[in-house]
C-alpha cells in the first residue's frame, strides 16, 4: 500500500502572505502610536504655554488694564508660550480680551520652521496621505476682587484703616485698647463692639471662616484672647517671616457695625490684601510674634496692646474658591482659570 503524502509548500507561501499583511498592520499601529504620542506631547506643551500666557494677562490686567501686556498683541504672551515649548517654538493663534467683563482667552498653536502655522508634521501617517495635523490649546481666565469666599484668619479691618493706605507704610492696627486707632472713627476705638476685637465668625474647628459681602458677618469672640484654632496659622506665618518670605492674606473690610459682644455684626464691603509683619494676641496658647525686623521695631505692640502689624498692598492672588466681582480699590485681587 502506498502512503499518501501532502506537500506543505503551498501552505508556506500562504503563511508568508499572512505574516506580511500582519506586519503592515502592526507597523501601521506602531506608526499611529508614535504620531499620536507626538500630537499629545505637542498639545501638552501648548496647554502649558496658553495657561502661562492667560494667567500672566489676567494678573497684568487685574493690576492695570492699561498695561501694554493687557492687550490682544501682548508680546509677553508669545514669549511665555514659546518658553513652554520644548523646541522653543509656538504660535499665539489668538487672544480674546474682554476688559469690561474681566476675561481673557489665549489660544496657542503649534509652530515648526517651514511648516504651516498651528500644524505638526507626522512622520508615519504621511505615508497614508496625512502629512500633518493641526494642534491648538486654549486657556481662559477671569479676574476681579473677591466678594465671597473663605478667609484663613478671622480678622476684619475698618474701612478707615484701609482707605488711602494701599501700598502705603506699615501700621500697627490695635484691636483692643483704650486708645486704639484714635484716627479711625469706625475702628474698634471709635465705633467699637464692647469687648470686641474685629474678630469675625469662624468655621467649626477651623481658624478661618466664610465671608459673603452681601451678608452681615457676625462677630465670633470677645475678650482679650486671640481666636481659637489659629495656632498652626500663626506658627506658619512666623516661619515664613523668619525665612524672609512675605505673608500676604486676604481679609474683609467693614464700613459699619451693630450689636454688642458676640452678637455684634459687621457690614462688610470689600476685601483687603494685608502683608503681615507681626502681631500680639494673648491667650495661653497664642504667643505673640517675636519682632526682629528693624524696619518695624518702632511699631511693637507691647504691654496691654493687642493688634497686628503690617501694611495694605495691591496683591494679585491665584487662590481658588472665590466668587469674583468688579475690581475694588482696597488691594485684594484674584485671577482664576475658567478653562
Amino acid at each position: 500500500m502506498r502512503r499518501l503524502e501532502i506537500s506543505s509548500d503551498g501552505e508556506r507561501g500562504g503563511i508568508a502572505v499572512i505574516v506580511a499583511l500582519l506586519m503592515v498592520v502592526m507597523l501601521a499601529f506602531a506608526a499611529l502610536a508614535i504620531d499620536v504620542a507626538r500630537l499629545y506631547s505637542e498639545r501638552a506643551q501648548l496647554q502649558n504655554g496658553s495657561d502661562a500666557a492667560a494667567l500672566m494677562m489676567g494678573q497684568k490686567c487685574a493690576r492695570n488694564d492699561t498695561d501694554a501686556e493687557c492687550s490682544a498683541t501682548s508680546p509677553l504672551a508669545a514669549d511665555l508660550a514659546n518658553k513652554n515649548a520644548i523646541d522653543g517654538l509656538s504660535n499665539v493663534k489668538s487672544i480674546a480680551l474682554d476688559k469690561t467683563n474681566r476675561t481673557a482667552t489665549v489660544t496657542a498653536g503649534a509652530k515648526e520652521a517651514g511648516a504651516p502655522a498651528n500644524a505638526v508634521s507626522l512622520f508615519f501617517a504621511g505615508v497614508l496621505g496625512i502629512p500633518s495635523a493641526e494642534v491648538n490649546a486654549s486657556s481662559s481666565v477671569r479676574w476681579g476682587s473677591p466678594v465671597e469666599g473663605n478667609i484663613v484668619f478671622p480678622l476684619a479691618f475698618s474701612i478707615c484703616q484701609v482707605s488711602g493706605m494701599v501700598d502705603g507704610s506699615s501700621q500697627l492696627l490695635q484691636n483692643h485698647s483704650a486708645d486704639a486707632n484714635d484716627d479711625c472713627p469706625l475702628g474698634p476705638a471709635g465705633k467699637t463692639v464692647p469687648g470686641g476685637f474685629g474678630w469675625t465668625a469662624q468655621k467649626t474647628g477651623q481658624c478661618g471662616g466664610f465671608v459673603n459681602l452681601v451678608v452681615n458677618q457676625s462677630g465670633s469672640a470677645t475678650g482679650n484672647d486671640g481666636p481659637i484654632n489659629c495656632d498652626a496659622i500663626l506658627n506658619g506665618w512666623a516661619a515664613e517671616l523668619a525665612a524672609a518670605r512675605p505673608v500676604i492674606v486676604l481679609l474683609p473690610v467693614y464700613d459699619d457695625l451693630s450689636g454688642t459682644g458676640s452678637g455684634a455684626s459687621y457690614h462688610l464691603n470689600s476685601f483687603a490684601a494685608f502683608s503681615v509683619q507681626g502681631w500680639a494676641f494673648s491667650g495661653s496658647d497664642r504667643l505673640p510674634m517675636v519682632y526682629n525686623n528693624a524696619a518695624i521695631a518702632g511699631l511693637k505692640c507691647q504691654g496691654n496692646c493687642r493688634g497686628i502689624i503690617g501694611k495694605f498692598v495691591k496683591y494679585v492672588s491665584l487662590a481658588d474658591g472665590y466668587k469674583l466681582g468688579p475690581v475694588s480699590p482696597n488691594g485684594a485681587l484674584v485671577v482664576e482659570m475658567t478653562s
